[in-house]
């Protein structure tokens, strides 16, 4: 048995396995671009201003993009040399064997399955307060889960099935819908900066740092500027699922790694000019809202604005949404075809070159989550996945660079191991400053993958079946 937990993959180049290889690296940083600035750039800023960093929430932004950035550089070597199906899933297949790449799949699944159904309720209250702005009310039972007394949260329900149903349509029609989106939801932020940086006052940036670095309140909260980069890091999740789209890419070697780190690199400094911005025009105590933006333009007398960047919101976290769903079918359909979840998932529509039936059952399940259950705290629980999945792929560079030294390498981390060990470093530290609670979900989450690997995938693996 301990033979077949550590069995690894052959590396193989990426190969046409049926999906449709249309993507090129500008579409790639677009689908990056697409899920990192949405729910960060337009909630979470204001937030963790307000209630861990204040205005050193700058900071914050840099230590997670910082995180961020080793783990991309990972990325990046690997997506250029490991064949396959992409993704964090597929790396640690070779890196670490048969377990730990089914841990890895679980992982993400949480990652984007519970982190869809989450932006998909955040959308849901935007698009149900803008349409009230409007005096288009929807009745209150059709827009709450019935956890919170309503019978459905729709608009939630059903934002998941449209973009399944692009996704069927084929990825190259869903790239082209996500890259019209980010020019809208940029154009919008570019608007946000245009009125408002003229306001900012160097007053509201004092005490820049109210809670210091680090700190935990007699509530037993964690406040400070490295719990703010706990936080803000869900702003940065999603970019890895770039990675995931290795088989539909045009040139998977040189275009997986430059629409790594070009998304990452124009989203960190985005989100760097927007939160010092944000903080300059508002005292950071008022930005608890749920649209701070939004909020910060109304209290500078720009009223008009606030409907302009609610409908930037609006944009922005379909984006997310779509990358999201894409990201989860397609390492769901890599998984399904490794045997280790049922087969019949990983059929792919010879007409529109798309795994069907495994976006159907995502957008399914996804939808009956966002629905129906309020997530609430549980969307912290995709932070610390996210975090795992990144340091694993870390520790994936050190693994292959000694048991396979000779392996092309197109684009190659230089001083190695520096810039995965720093990575491993970092994001472990982020994991640390999470709460307790978190932690005890997510090893629930991980129990229940162990028990399903050994019900069922570890007796129905091909990789174990070859080697029989």
């Amino acid at each position: 048995m301990l033979k077949q937990l550590l069995r690894t993959k052959p590396i193989t180049p990426h190969r046409n396995t049926g999906l449709k290889q249309c993507l090129t690296a500008f579409d790639l940083a677009l689908l990056g671009i697409g899920c990192a600035i949405g729910t960060g750039i337009f909630v979470l800023t204001g937030i963790a201003a307000a209630t861990q960093s204040g205005p050193a929430v700058v900071l914050s932004f840099v230590l997670a993009g910082i995180a961020s950035a080793f783990a991309a550089l990972a990325y990046a070597e690997l997506s250029s040399s490991v064949g396959g199906s992409g993704s964090a899933y597929g790396y640690s297949y070779v890196a670490f064997g048969e377990f730990a790449a089914w841990l890895m799949g679980w992982m993400l699944l949480l990652e984007y399955g519970v982190g869809a159904a989450a932006v998909a309720n955040g959308w849901a209250g935007y698009f149900t307060n803008t349409l009230a702005n409007i005096g288009l009310n929807l009745p209150e039972h059709f827009t709450k889960a019935p956890m919170l007394g309503g019978i459905i949260n729709f608009p939630a329900f059903a934002i998941i099935w449209v973009l399944t149903i692009l996704l069927m349509v084929g990825v190259k029609e869903s790239a082209r819908v996500n890259n019209i989106i980010v020019a809208i939801k940029i154009s919008t932020i570019v608007i946000f900066l245009a009125l408002a940086i003229g306001h900012i006052s160097t007053d509201n940036w004092q005490p820049f740092m109210p809670f210091g670095w680090f700190q935990t309140l007699d509530n037993g909260k964690n406040v400070g500027v490295l719990a703010g980069a706990s936080l803000v890091f869900f702003a940065y999740f999603g970019f890895d699922a770039v990675s995931t789209a290795a088989e539909e890419c045009k040139n998977p070697q040189r275009d997986l790694p430059i629409g790594l780190i070009a998304s990452l690199t124009f989203c960190t400094i985005i989100y760097i000019i927007v939160s010092a911005t944000l903080t300059g025009v508002v005292p950071y105590t008022e930005l608890n809202t749920a649209s701070p933006v939004a909020y910060a333009l109304t209290k500078l007398g720009h009223t008009w604005a606030s409907t302009l960047v609610a409908t930037g919101v609006l944009a922005g976290l379909i984006t997310v949404l779509l990358v999201l769903l894409y990201g989860l079918t397609r390492i769901l359909f890599a998984m399904s075809r490794d045997g280790l979840i049922s087969p019949v998932f990983s059929a792919v529509n010879p007409d529109r070159q798309t795994p069907s039936k495994i976006i159907l059952m995502c957008g399914f399940v996804v939808s009956i989550v966002a629905g129906f259950i309020p997530l609430g705290e549980l969307a912290e629980t995709v932070n610390i996945g996210t975090l795992a999945s990144f340091v694993m792929v870390c520790v994936g560079v050190i693994r292959l660079r000694q048991t396979h030294p000779n392996l092309a390498r197109p684009f190659k981390n230089p001083w190695n191991p520096v810039i995965p060990v720093l990575g491993i470093l970092s994001c472990g530290a982020l994991m640390s400053f999470l709460p307790a609670a978190t932690w005890h979900r997510f090893g629930l989450w991980i129990l229940a993958g162990v028990v399903f690997y050994f019900i069922y995938s570890m007796h129905h693996s091909k990789l174990n079946k070859t080697s029989q």
